[in-house]
């Protein structure tokens, strides 16, 4: 996957159903490479499917967590890449100290869950990670 992938990936993760005329449009490409890429995409297994994304208060029984990593080098760059073209990452932040990068990840069930982090544990450059399950929120 190249830079055009994640940011196609990217797009698409905010908006599923934008067109392939507007992706085209953003990514400064043809309306026939967007196609393409998301065809290559489907049929190698990087786009699984396509979903909708609900407000926080609808999704009061799925399960969300805090990932903090720590990466290997300067690969920072090339794992915020990787985690941003997954779909249960809903948010990264870079931070000082000792962990590179935190992420904010959701899923529907506990079994769901133990493959989010199977999975992102397998990135390259990814060091170690620390995840701590979300259990109440307070409004300050």
């Amino acid at each position: 996957m190249d830079d055009v992938d994640q940011q196609l990936l990217s797009l698409l993760r905010a908006d599923a159903r934008a067109s392939v005329a507007s992706l085209a449009k953003t990514l400064r490409v043809a309306r026939g490479t967007v196609q393409n890429r998301i065809a290559r995409l489907q049929a190698n297994g990087t786009i699984v499917g396509y979903t909708v994304r609900l407000k926080p208060q609808t999704e009061a029984n799925r399960i969300a967590a805090l990932m903090t990593i720590a990466v290997e080098g300067n690969a920072a760059d090339a794992v915020i890449r990787a985690l941003r073209g997954d779909p249960a990452v809903q948010t990264l932040h870079t931070t000082n100290g000792r962990w590179d990068i935190v992420a904010e990840l959701r899923a529907d069930s506990l079994e769901a869950f133990d493959r989010v982090l199977s999975r992102i544990r397998l990135i390259e450059g990814i060091a170690h990670t620390e995840t701590s399950l979300l259990l109440s929120t307070h409004k300050l």
